[in-house]
């Protein structure tokens, strides 16, 4: 007569599909508070969903008795090319300039005298973010789930599934449409992460890109504007695609995506 023991059988679900429990790990965490975020106003609650996704890759790493050590390393792996930090830095920031420069092209004001007094809310808001309000998911999607999708993935498809899981987590707080816009920025993760294989460079460039969109747009927001900034975020996009041949940074004679690897090339 056999037992049946659910802690047994998830850590065997876990160890056969690793990704898609991170996945569902990170919703169940993080959706819960974010609902009673919404019945409750509490913004502890807000804050605390953001690091279900670190959660969840903790929890899957522990019952399926893989190491910690090398996973919070990555968080720390700060010996990278200045390059890279230039790139994790100004990288949004420069985005935002070329936004705020189509939208004067076709018409809207642009305010460019608001860009001094927003500049010390821009740097403040890169640093809370980086270590309080979303930076921290990213040991969860890059520490934990991109290196896996790219064990059985192109890097491609990879930040495609990412992107896609990555957004949806996103929808109770940014409604259905929520997830376009992580899909699209994905893609300035993995080809960081591929470079560096620090976390530390993903959780800067995560706070500069939400301190980006917080603070350097420099005209009233309207359809127009959200269509020009997703066209420049997918324009940039394309263009790493194309540089690097689809690729993304990872060698092609890599089969694994790199745990401390610090590549000095800038595209590959």
């Amino acid at each position: 007569m056999s037992t049946h023991h659910p802690a047994l059988a998830l850590r065997q679900w876990l160890a056969a599909h690793p990704v898609l429990g991170f996945f569902l790990l990170a919703y169940a965490i993080s959706w819960p508070m974010w609902v009673l975020t919404h019945l409750t106003g509490s913004f502890a609650l807000l804050v605390l969903g953001g690091f279900g996704p670190a959660l969840a890759a903790a929890v899957a790493l522990r019952l399926t008795g893989q190491p910690i050590r090398p996973w919070v390393m990555a968080l720390m792996a700060w010996r990278v090319s200045a390059r890279f930090y230039a790139y994790a830095l100004l990288l949004p920031a420069a985005l935002y300039g070329a936004v705020n420069l189509a939208l004067q092209a076709v018409g809207a004001d642009v305010d460019w005298s608001l860009l001094p007094g927003r500049v010390p809310g821009y740097l403040v808001s890169v640093a809370l973010t980086a270590v309080l309000f979303g930076g921290l998911e990213e040991p969860g999607w890059r520490g934990f789930a991109l290196p896996r999708l790219q064990e059985r993935h192109t890097p491609f498809v990879a930040t495609v599934l990412l992107g896609l899981a990555w957004g949806v987590w996103h929808v109770p707080l940014y409604g259905p449409a929520g997830f376009v816009v992580p899909l699209v920025l994905a893609f300035y993760y993995t080809w960081l992460y591929n470079r560096t294989g620090s976390i530390l460079l993903c959780v800067l460039l995560h706070g500069s890109f939400t301190a980006a969109q917080d603070g350097l747009l420099l005209t009233t927001d309207s359809l127009t504007v959200d269509a020009v900034i997703l066209g420049a975020y997918a324009a940039g996009a394309a263009a790493l695609l194309l540089l690097t041949r689809g690729r993304l940074g990872r060698p092609a004679n890599q089969p694994h995506a790199p745990e401390y690897a610090i590549e000095e090339s800038a595209l590959a």
